[in-house]
């Protein structure tokens, strides 16, 4: 039986400041923003070439905004993707190479932490 991850939860203090971050200086396709309820909206956010995405929003999850951490996304080229992010104004940290991979990660504007592994050459 296949079972696949398709959406994790993301707390934010601001969703429309998150929304943006996401879309304009991380690359995420933005899937769904709608307005359920009053106290429910639902926003799908969807990184490039991913079968999973992430969920920001009110009313979507109790965790304290900025509490997401170890989320992870496999790039072709951790250079590149770091480069792309300090252009479009997100702090990211310097590359980390290990021998599973060679690491970059980065902070949304609450806190919530991402790491970007580009895997090792398999040869």
């Amino acid at each position: 039986m296949d079972m696949k991850l398709e959406l994790v939860a993301l707390p934010v203090t601001d969703v429309d400041r998150a929304k943006a971050f996401y879309v304009d200086k991380v690359g995420f396709n933005a899937d769904h923003d709608y307005q359920v309820t009053p106290d429910l909206r639902f926003v799908q956010l969807t990184p490039p070439g991913s079968a999973c995405s992430i969920v920001l929003g009110q009313g979507i999850t109790e965790m304290a905004p900025g509490s997401q951490t170890g989320l992870q996304m496999v790039v072709a080229d951790a250079s590149a993707a770091r480069e792309m992010l300090l252009a479009n104004g997100v702090e990211a940290s310097e590359i980390d190479v290990q021998d599973w991979g060679s690491f970059v990660s980065f902070s949304d504007p609450d806190g919530n932490r991402w790491a970007l592994q580009q895997l090792p050459d398999r040869g």
